[in-house]
């Protein structure tokens, strides 16, 4: 899958999507979203701030992968989206590409192999990473019709905010990133 991502300036590849107020598909409200491919054929993300009812370690038993370093720190799985929420995405940082890794730009990607993980429980993986289980996917055109009623608002991604935000606050910090007040935005749109 080792794949360089377009770079067109009309896509938001390495954007994140933040969810306006008003957001109708309970599934996204409140959702921060990276966009990892974007393109005439569609977009596919991963939800960055939503958890799973998965722990890594519970991931790795099932996959039974049993090289796993003695003092490995167990982390929750994120819900990546409501599409294919048995397959698991790893969304890392640094350079390194992996079996089956779509690389997002210079420092982020996201891999889909077994190796990946493999490392990870060995303490050889990516420092930075997030296990998802799920995307979010959009058909061509459906994001920018989105985006043009004004459920999203776009936000380039950062590492911070990735990796070190808490969960629960990266709605709030990507907002911020902006210079949005989420209590100022309206839950409707306006076309003049």
């Amino acid at each position: 899958m080792r794949s360089a991502a377009p770079q067109s300036s009309n896509f938001l590849i390495g954007h994140l999507l933040v969810a306006m107020p008003g957001m109708d598909d309970p599934r996204f409200s409140r959702a921060v979203v990276l966009l990892c491919q974007h393109n005439e054929d569609g977009a596919m993300g991963l939800l960055v701030n939503r958890l799973s009812d998965f722990r890594l370690s519970e991931i790795l038993a099932q996959m039974q992968i049993s090289d796993v370093r003695p003092d490995f720190p167990d982390r929750p799985v994120l819900a990546g989206g409501p599409v294919q929420t048995d397959r698991g995405f790893v969304l890392h940082g640094g350079t390194v590409d992996w079996d089956s890794t779509l690389r997002i730009n210079e420092t982020l990607a996201v891999s889909t192999s077994r190796d990946v993980l493999e490392m990870i429980a060995a303490g050889k993986g990516p420092a930075q990473f997030l296990l998802t289980l799920g995307f979010s996917g959009w058909g061509p055109g459906q994001l920018e019709s989105e985006l043009a009623d004004n459920a999203w608002l776009t936000v380039p991604a950062d590492d911070e905010l990735l990796f070190d935000v808490p969960l629960d606050l990266r709605w709030q910090t990507a907002n911020a990133r902006l210079g949005v007040d989420p209590g100022q935005l309206t839950g409707y749109a306006g076309h003049a």
